[in-house]
């Protein structure tokens, strides 16, 4: 069963994402609240995912009820204020770092990703709510989503439009009083209904009559499940409702729900009162707060399922016994652990390097989330563009790595990873929805390449690059005592040699105008970055001398990945540069 690595999470927090030192967080506070996290998680979450696993959330008279105990769950992890971790103090949070959020979200998504898909969502929509909201739109519902009392939703999809947002039918009409009546329908709805909380909070895109085309006609409202009176209490029942739930590859306790709006189910006129938030017409903008926020999350859910599936494979391959691995005394009489044998050992580092480096990235972009927040002036615009250029990175590398890293944990698994006594399975099916989660992984590629690099010119991709190659610099370069480093220094060298070529490159052709050549190798290129961003910080991590008896272990770490993973960086730098060419003329492979 999964137990929260909080020695790990406070090491990358602290030496790699910049708590440490940091004089506007007590740094006793930071390892509370991420020891007392892994404790609630330990002993309440991880326990009951298996169970909700095969119970499943389940519908019924457009009520759904989740698995068994999880309601109760739910509230006693709402009653401890872990909902409202970075929400504004002013909103009842506790305004700590973002990374502290994202740390916690690890844990709680290791423990069960299909539990903490819901608070990630509520986090997300309170946070768009006190970026956009009005005075009024706070006061009634703010308190309750950072308290945890109500959740909050996201509802974009809808069934002929999935990222193309500009298509989307589903209609607002003004009224009088001020209100919006919401028309339509939306799919893919996480939590969009449930038995934790007495009232949901859906934020909904939308189109005016007299909107114009296109994404800059779409408008944010807030739609409550149960209409709010001026006093706080709950009034009538909105006119939306959950038509079905999904069934689903993984993550079968977290409902994905069909939801009508304005049908004429409920209330006194078809329609459901929904509240503008921010401008008609520029809901999108405000949606994004939202999304940039889950991005982040959805990364971090990535970095759980690796970490859930590495400890699996690890436990069972130093339980597991066969053959004789090399060395091992020929006489005895019982085979030896698979964790002996080379290529197992091989493929459980690999899947270690791979955690620990998306970790990092994740906590990373946390970090500048956090800078920029609190910065002002150049610094700020510095900041905001490090999250920037990081976010589509931070999601895409961990998700990837998540699938990845849990089908390697079956495999590790052998047979017993093809059946679901182990868990290693529900892993592989949980895993493989976060690289399509709020965007996926193609599209946060194509605005890596066309978005963010070309941000200040050009010039933040280049410095962030340099930060790297002075970070790669500093590793001793594995002569004499150094030798624990082996060739870690001059694999990075040539790892960052590839990514500086294949972003001038990139660069180059966007300049040129010549889009679909940049765009062929955007996904390489995300790939790339995210292998160069894991080996700088591992190796950036193993460089820190602490007393904690573990930096020869994370020496060892980072040497592996730079001479057993970084390679792929050459391949991957060839393809963005030549492969263009063969992918136009191989289209007609697909007619």
């Amino acid at each position: 069963m999964y137990t929260s690595p909080v020695d790990d999470i406070l090491f990358t927090l602290k030496h790699i994402a910049g708590l440490e030192g940091d004089a506007s967080v007590d740094a006793d506070i930071v390892e509370a609240v991420i020891w007392e996290a892994g404790r609630f998680c330990d002993a309440t979450i991880a326990p009951a995912a298996a169970r909700g696993d095969r119970e499943g959330s389940k519908l019924a008279n457009g009520e759904v009820r989740s698995p068994s105990g999880w309601a109760e769950i739910y509230r006693s992890w709402a009653a401890a204020g872990w909902n409202g971790l970075a929400a504004p103090v002013g909103a009842g949070g506790q305004g700590l770092p973002h990374r502290l959020q994202i740390a916690a979200m690890e844990i709680w998504n290791g423990g069960s990703m299909a539990f903490a898909l819901a608070p990630m969502l509520t986090a997300g929509a309170a946070e768009a709510l006190a970026a956009h909201g009005s005075d009024a739109l706070k006061a009634r519902f703010l308190p309750k989503m950072v308290s945890g009392e109500w959740t909050g939703t996201m509802n974009l999809t809808e069934p002929h439009a999935g990222s193309d947002l500009g298509t989307l039918r589903t209609r607002a009409e003004r009224r009088d009083d001020g209100t919006y009546r919401i028309f339509g329908q939306k799919i893919y709805i996480t939590w969009g209904e449930h038995d934790f909380t007495d009232n949901i909070v859906h934020l909904v895109l939308a189109r005016l009559a007299d909107a114009p085309e296109g994404t800059r006609g779409i408008s944010l409202f807030l739609v409550p499940k149960f209409i709010v009176n001026e006093d706080g209490t709950l009034g009538a029942r909105n006119d939306l409702f959950c038509h079905s739930i999904e069934e689903k590859l993984g993550i079968h306790a977290s409902p994905t729900c069909t939801m009508i709006y304005g049908d004429g189910r409920f209330g006194e006129e078809p329609g459901a009162v929904g509240y503008l938030i921010g401008e008609e017409n520029r809901g999108l903008a405000c949606m994004f707060t939202m999304m940039n926020n889950a991005r982040l999350a959805v990364g971090a859910q990535g970095v759980a399922m690796a970490e859930a599936a590495t400890q699996g494979a690890l436990a069972y391959a130093r339980e597991r016994r066969q053959g004789k691995a090399p060395g091992a005394n020929p006489g005895a009489a019982t085979a030896s652990p698979i964790i002996d044998h080379p290529d197992i050992a091989r493929t459980l580092l690999t899947m270690k390097a791979l955690t620990q480096g998306s970790r990092a990235i994740t906590y990373l972009c946390a970090e500048a989330v956090d800078r920029a927040h609190e910065a002002e002036g150049d610094a700020k615009r510095h900041w905001q563009d490090r999250a920037a250029l990081l976010t589509p990175i931070a999601k895409s590398f961990p998700t990837d790595v998540g699938v990845e890293v849990a089908s390697l944990g079956i495999q590790v698994h052998g047979g017993m990873g093809f059946v679901e006594e182990t868990g290693a399975a529900r892993l592989l099916r949980d895993a493989r929805i976060a690289p399509i989660y709020e965007g996926t992984n193609g599209i946060q590629a194509i605005d890596l390449v066309t978005r963010k690099l070309p941000l200040g010119n050009g010039a933040h991709v280049r410095g962030l690059i340099d930060e790297l190659s002075a970070i790669a610099t500093a590793v001793p370069a594995g002569e004499g005592d150094k030798a624990a480093w082996g060739g870690t220094a001059a694999r990075l060298d040539k790892a960052i040699g590839a990514l500086i070529t294949a972003t001038e490159w990139l660069q180059s052709e966007l300049s040129g105008g010549r889009l679909t050549t940049a765009l062929a190798g955007a996904t390489a290129y995300q790939r790339l970055f995210g292998l160069v961003l894991s080996g700088v910080l591992l190796a950036k991590g193993a460089g820190v001398s602490v007393d904690d008896g573990r930096q020869a272990q994370r020496i060892a770490l980072a040497r592996f990945f730079a001479e057993n993973l970084l390679g792929e960086t050459a391949s991957l730098a060839d393809a963005i540069l030549h492969g263009a060419d063969s992918l136009e003329a191989a289209r007609i492979a697909l007619n």
